[in-house]
């Protein structure tokens, strides 16, 4: 009996000593909810506001005002309900950054024990960043950590400021971008839904980042690598090294290019870049799929890809010359179709100056004409190229939000199948070849278009069953021609000549040989071409011997 009532005092005893436990713990449980309830009470963070402001303006080089300073100790972090980044004057008045919140998380104990702030982390939540170039190619950023560019009194940069500190991580949330140029051209390109992570940030060491964002129009960027130590001079000249990754890219969604210039695309790119603070050197590949150049035009059928290789000698925050970008190779492939793009881009913002080169050698006349749609260029209705090759060496100016293209272009050994040009020339039925195709044996001209008008001169044509053309004329992003050529008719001339015989034809391949006049109108699809058989014979004199000749010519 004394045995079984020890035991049932021994399991009274651990029932009783568990519940005092359980209690314990519950007054700890209470205790810490009350300290972390009523600390922010006794913790009056706005104190150390100044301290903030006067810390992140000097690491950052411009003057930053922080809101309303708040307290938890839950997340070991102090709120400010507002921050604003002012910008470099010589850009805008307005900030360079602005957010509702910025939560700057710290170390608890130094803060409630020492009064004294380390900083481990900063998260932005939905700021506004503008990005602002000049004409110079200089950026508002270029100055960002200038000392002494912030206005604020020099700190001594005490131990565990926030400009010699190792900062665990910048965290931007939710954020939007907003990227323009002074003179403005345009709306400014907006990305949204920017995320950026830079980790141990400083200026001693590089730091890993990475970078997302959304695009108009579906379109996704992604950037990730390493940079720094950061260049406080000079932002620009910071080293790097990075990967860029952009999906679903509408230039005209996006606002970078106006939807008047008919240039549309959706394209994907990959590029990686690199810096040592001097130059900065690029390439990658870019695919665009349903392109056009001109709007007249209609999407290609087949994607375009541009592999590219470029550099950038830095320029300093305050250079007086432009920014120049060396393109050393720009190759761009479409089916059979292959051309190389080598020259330069000065300038900045959203328009550079181009100074830019094509060499399109031997490209196939079949894999082009495919393309030709996407340039607003068609061909006579229920007509094909056939055979033979193109040669192109075209200059590139203008600003990439109008260029001009300009250069000699040159047809060799192909044939227009579907559409006989003797046949269609009004006023000079008689010269019909009664042909099936046009041969083209060569055709050069000196080309400029601009985007919206293509003009044509010193044009020359070697058609070898009716003769040769030269002249000039113009073809409009909407396919309408307006041409005035001179027809040298000599071949169709003579197989008329002998047909007619005598005085006649005699006169006739003379006449036919020195030059008939011909105005082409209408459009590309169904063009309109005229002789102006009357400008034979000067002065139109009834009794001339041409007079018959022109009855004969116009049957």
């Amino acid at each position: 009996m004394n045995t079984i009532d020890g035991g049932k005092q021994g399991a009274g005893g651990r029932r009783r000593r568990g519940k005092r436990w359980v209690k314990l713990l519950a007054a700890i449980v209470v205790a810490l909810a009350a300290i972390i309830v009523i600390t922010p009470f006794f913790v009056n963070a706005d104190t150390f506001r100044p301290l903030l402001e006067r810390e992140i303006s000097s690491a950052v080089g411009r003057k930053v005002t922080l809101g309303h300073l708040s307290f938890s100790l839950l997340t070991g972090s102090l709120t400010a309900n507002t921050i604003r980044v002012a910008d470099n004057p010589a850009f805008q008045t307005g900030p360079f950054l602005q957010a509702q919140a910025l939560k700057i998380r710290v170390s608890v104990g130094d803060l409630l024990l020492r009064r004294r702030l380390n900083v481990q982390s900063f998260v932005a939540e939905s700021p506004v960043i503008r990005l602002i170039s000049n004409r110079r190619g200089i950026w508002n950023f270029s100055t960002l950590g200038q000392a002494g560019s912030s206005g604020a009194p020099a700190s001594g940069d005490p131990a565990g400021s926030v400009s010699n500190a190792v900062i665990g991580a910048l965290h931007i949330q939710n954020g939007t971008v907003m990227v323009s140029s002074i003179p403005a051209a345009g709306e400014p390109f907006v990305y949204r839904n920017v995320n950026i992570v830079i980790h141990n940030l400083s200026y001693q060491q590089a730091m890993p980042f990475s970078l997302s964002a959304d695009l108009p129009g579906r379109g996704r960027v992604r950037l990730t690598g390493r940079a720094g130590p950061l260049n406080r001079q000079n932002t620009i000249a910071t080293p790097l090294d990075a990967r860029l990754s952009i999906q679903h890219f509408d230039p005209v969604k996006a606002g970078v290019l106006p939807a008047s210039e008919g240039i549309a695309m959706l394209a994907d790119a990959t590029a990686r870049a690199h810096s040592d603070g001097k130059r900065l050197t690029g390439s990658g590949r870019v695919s665009a799929a349903d392109w056009r150049f001109s709007p007249g035009g209609s999407p290609a059928p087949q994607p375009l890809q541009i592999d590219f290789q470029a550099s950038e000698n830095l320029p300093a925050a305050s250079a007086a010359a432009p920014a120049t970008i060396q393109v050393q190779q720009l190759a761009v492939h479409a089916g059979g179709v292959n051309a190389l793009v080598t020259g330069s881009l000065r300038g900045g913002g959203q328009a550079y100056e181009l100074g830019l080169n094509l060499a399109a050698p031997n490209v196939p006349i079949e894999a082009l004409e495919a393309f030709l749609p996407a340039f607003g260029i068609r061909l006579p209705s229920g007509s094909r190229l056939q055979g033979g090759t193109l040669n192109a060496n075209l200059a590139i100016r203008g600003t990439t939000t109008a260029p001009i293209i300009s250069g000699p272009i040159a047809l060799a050994n192909t044939r227009l199948a579907g559409f006989d040009l003797g046949s269609q020339i009004q006023g000079l039925q008689l010269l019909r070849s009664m042909s099936a195709a046009t041969e083209i044996r060569a055709l050069r001209a000196q080309l400029q278009t601009n985007l919206a008008t293509t003009q044509l001169t010193g044009l020359f044509a070697d058609l070898p069953a009716i003769g040769t053309m030269t002249g000039n004329g113009s073809l409009t992003s909407a396919g309408g021609l307006h041409f005035h050529l001179l027809a040298k008719l000599a071949v169709a001339a003579n197989q008329a000549a002998t047909r007619l015989g005598g005085f006649a034809g005699s006169l006739l391949h003379t006449v036919a040989s020195e030059g008939v006049p011909l105005l082409v109108t209408g459009n590309a699809s169904h063009p309109q071409i005229r002789a102006d058989v009357n400008a034979l014979a000067p002065g139109g004199k009834k009794s001339n011997p041409l007079g018959a000749l022109k009855k004969l010519l116009k049957h």
